[in-house]
This record gives structure tokens, C-alpha cells and sequence, in this order.
């Protein structure tokens, strides 16, 4: 089930922001690079589902880019990108899946953001593009990493959100917590051999035992009965 919701929640996180990719943001024309929403989507996925989950979910985002019109690239190369971008920022994933600060998330997007634009580059020139060089490969790093990190505190926080909240199973957890239940019971239970549901008449026991007690003492010593 958990396996179902993280491709359910991961496909529609990364239509989502294809569809705004391309009909939003690549109409800004801003200088230099373009604000980059599927590297933030995958980012933000890979930090709750590790590297495995991430490099699968790269992979995906980055060939649906490939494929969707109007790409003037190679198909396949920015799913590389994106692949490794993943499995990058995945092996960042902390303890539990919980941030103690947003530090980590910040420096994750920095990283990413100069390591795709690069990589990006790198395999143009494998292929023969040649378009990172008329722009400027040092333009094209200033700009991506400020438009990513202005991007990344509207979007990344929400991924991880999303994707924490799909992990939760209420039919798991309602289970755990009747086995909890079950096992507080039997620790409350412990070193008396009776049921929870007992204790109020043993006490009632206990209590007659004890006034029995007294009134025996106050027949044979002479005490005082209250």
C-alpha cells in the first residue's frame, strides 16, 4: 500500500509541476537559466524516500521533460541528470525522515542546482550541443542556483509534507496502537495474576482484610475502634 502512494503522489507531483515548467515558468524569459520545479520536486522526493526512491523518481521526471514538447534536446539526457541528481540528494534523506534544520534542505537545492546545470553541460558537449557555451556556463550557474533557492522554500517544504503525510497508514497504525494497548494492559497487569477489569475488586478485598485486621487487634489488645 505504502509502495502504491509513493508512485501515486510522486506521478502527480511531477505532472504537476511539468505542466507548470513549461506553461509558466519557460514563458518568463528571465535571464539566464529557467527556474527549475522538476529538480525541486525530485529533490524534495528524494529527502523523504531515500536514494533508491529518488534516482527511480529522477529518472521518470527527467525523461517525461525529455519527451514533452517543445524539447529541443536529446531524449534521455536530462533523465541522466536527474537520475543522479536524485540518488544524490536521497543519500542526504536524515534520520526517520525528520529535518532538525531547514539548513540541510537549503544546501541540498544549492548543491543540485550547480550540480545539474553542470552535468546538464557536460553531456550537451558529449552530444554535440553547444548552446551552454554562447550563453555562459558561469551566467547559467549564478542564475540557476538564485532562482532555485528563491523556488525551493514554496515548494520543497510542501513535497516533503505531501509525501510524509502519503506515508502514514491509518489501517497500520490503528493496529499498532490496539497492540500498544494490549501491551500497556499486560505491563499494568504484571505481579498480581489479575485483569486490569479485577484490580477494583481486589482492592475491595484488600481493604475488608485489613478493617477485619484491626478489629481483631482491638479485641485482644483493648485498642480503640474508630
Amino acid at each position: 500500500m505504502r509502495s502504491v502512494n509513493r508512485m501515486l503522489l510522486a506521478t502527480a507531483l511531477v505532472v504537476v509541476a511539468l505542466v507548470i515548467q513549461v506553461s509558466v515558468l519557460a514563458r518568463l524569459h528571465l535571464p539566464g537559466a529557467v527556474p527549475d520545479l522538476m529538480l525541486l520536486t525530485v529533490l524534495g522526493l528524494s529527502l523523504v524516500y531515500g536514494h533508491v526512491g529518488g534516482a527511480l523518481i529522477g529518472f521518470a521526471a527527467g525523461l517525461l521533460a525529455d519527451l514533452a514538447p517543445p524539447a529541443d534536446h536529446a531524449a534521455g539526457r536530462y533523465a541522466l541528470v536527474l537520475c543522479i541528481i536524485g540518488y544524490a540528494a536521497g543519500l542526504a534523506r536524515p534520520e526517520h525522515g525528520r529535518l532538525q534544520s531547514v539548513l540541510r534542505p537549503l544546501f541540498v537545492v544549492a548543491a543540485a542546482a550547480i550540480a545539474s546545470t553542470v552535468l546538464y553541460a557536460g553531456v550537451g558537449a558529449l552530444v554535440g550541443d553547444t548552446a551552454a557555451r554562447h550563453v555562459g556556463l558561469g551566467s547559467l550557474l549564478l542564475t540557476a542556483l538564485i532562482y532555485d533557492l528563491l523556488l525551493a522554500p514554496f515548494t520543497v517544504p510542501f513535497i516533503i509534507a505531501l509525501a510524509r503525510r502519503a506515508e502514514h497508514d491509518p489501517v497500520t497504525e490503528s493496529v499498532g496502537a490496539s497492540k500498544a494497548t494490549d501491551v500497556a494492559s499486560g505491563w499494568l497487569a504484571s505481579g498480581t495474576g489479575l485483569n486490569i477489569g479485577d484490580q477494583r475488586g481486589a482492592g475491595t478485598l484488600r481493604t475488608r482484610a485489613v478493617k477485619a485486621r484491626v478489629a481483631r487487634a482491638g479485641r485482644i489488645k483493648g485498642v480503640k475502634r474508630l
